[in-house]
């Protein structure tokens, strides 16, 4: 078990590093991968959510009600700021409908589950990042779906009601299953969370390898673009969520958890949604997957610019 432990706390700390190799990998000899199957991915993302769901505790919702005012913040700029960044890069850059719609679902689906470690390695306030991720996955099943409408509907085919049932599949059962396990055997999770950072290592960086082998020869042709639009997407998404934090006036540490919420959604859960129901667009997928490469390259350089900002801020 101690060598388990030791290995999943390496793979942690090198994630961005692994994924970067292996969605390389798939690219450039997808033939290696083509074993993990894109039927694979709701499977793998459900492992995700569910090992998200053995670290929550009921203690992680008190930040909801002692400080029901910035989690509303949080999540009004997560749900409001993301999507609308989304929608305004399509239409910048005259995106074809099959990457229009992959982009505007990674910026209405919920926080991505690593902000939290972002948060925390960058000085921030985790309880709220916590509770904002918890919240904002709660509302996704409701938001994502309605919010797709919105900005893509006029464009492609949204069914509302199927997302809506695939959220609850895929995302709300594991991680309740997962909370109600970690609440009643809490002797048993506390094994196994020590290696959860391996397994859902593993589950991700086989979901990019999935998603970059089965279209890699469009990737190709296209990538450039793409990884142009995830990228400022992302990052505007900081920016945004800092900006936003600071407009009314919250302090640094909030400034930080809000910005990393904002910035880093949950793209395994938009790369299952464009696998799921808009098979017709194959490229719909790929977005997702690359920012899942890139958010969490861009998190960890972000965390360690704010950590370095707050250590001068405490000499100062």
């Amino acid at each position: 078990m101690k060598a388990l432990e030791k290995l999943s706390d390496l793979v942690g700390r090198y994630m961005a590093y692994i994924v970067i190799a292996v969605a390389a990998l798939a690219l450039f000899a997808p033939a290696t991968v083509s074993f993990i199957k894109t039927s694979y991915v709701n499977t793998l993302l459900g492992i995700v959510m569910f090992g998200m769901g053995l670290t929550l505790k009921p203690v992680d919702f008190k930040v909801v009600f002692s400080r029901p005012k910035d989690v509303i913040i949080g999540c009004l700029a997560q749900f409001t700021l993301m999507p609308l960044l989304a929608f305004l890069l399509t239409k910048l850059f005259s995106l074809p409908a099959e990457l229009a719609v992959g982009v505007i679902l990674v910026g209405t689906c919920p926080g991505g589950t690593s902000s939290n470690v972002m948060t925390y390695l960058s000085g921030g306030d985790v309880a709220l990042s916590v509770g904002m991720t918890a919240v904002s996955t709660i509302l996704a099943p409701l938001l994502t779906p309605l919010l797709t409408l919105l900005y893509a509907g006029q464009r492609v085919d949204v069914n509302v009601m199927s997302m809506f049932l695939s959220i609850v599949k895929v995302v709300l059962l594991p991680i309740a299953g997962g909370f109600l396990i970690n609440h009643f055997l809490r002797s048993v999770t506390e094994k196994i969370v020590r290696v959860l950072p391996l397994i859902s290592t593993t589950a991700i960086v086989a979901i990019v390898a999935a998603v970059v082998a089965a279209n890699a020869e469009k990737i190709l042709t296209s990538g450039l673009l793409i990884v142009v639009v995830v990228v400022l997407h992302n990052l505007l998404g900081y920016a945004a969520g800092f900006g936003v934090g600071r407009l009314l006036k919250l302090d640094e540490t909030k400034c930080r958890a809000i910005s990393i919420e904002v910035g880093m959604q949950n793209s395994g859960l938009a790369t299952s949604l464009a696998a799921t129901h808009f098979t017709q667009y194959p490229l719909a997928t790929i977005p997702g997957a690359v920012f899942s490469v890139w958010h969490n390259i861009s998190g960890a350089i972000l965390a360690n610019i704010f950590a370095r900002t707050a250590k001068k801020d405490e000499n100062a």
